[in-house]
């Protein structure tokens, strides 16, 4: 049995969501780094609702599958149109 991953709850004071999503993005972008973090199964919520959360990006596996880090999966947004994209 393998020890349990840690989620890390970050609250903002935006009242937008949108802004909200944009800042998540630029999160994404600017630690995409840093490999420990997992932006493909990030979500929102507002701050009264926080059983209720919202996927932002799609995150489906792209060509064969790769287990671990460094596995290719759609960088798009969720509901996208077209064909999943890295």
């Amino acid at each position: 049995m393998s020890a349990p991953n840690w989620v890390i709850h970050l609250p903002t004071t935006l009242t937008d969501h949108q802004a909200a999503v944009d800042l998540l993005a630029a999160l994404r972008t600017s630690l995409a780094h840093v490999p420990v973090l997992d932006f493909g199964e990030a979500t929102i919520s507002a701050e009264d609702e926080q059983s209720t959360r919202t996927r932002i990006w799609c995150d489906a596996p792209i060509g064969e599958p790769r287990a671990g880090p460094g596995s290719r999966r759609c960088h798009r947004f969720v509901n996208h149109p077209g064909a999943c994209a890295n």
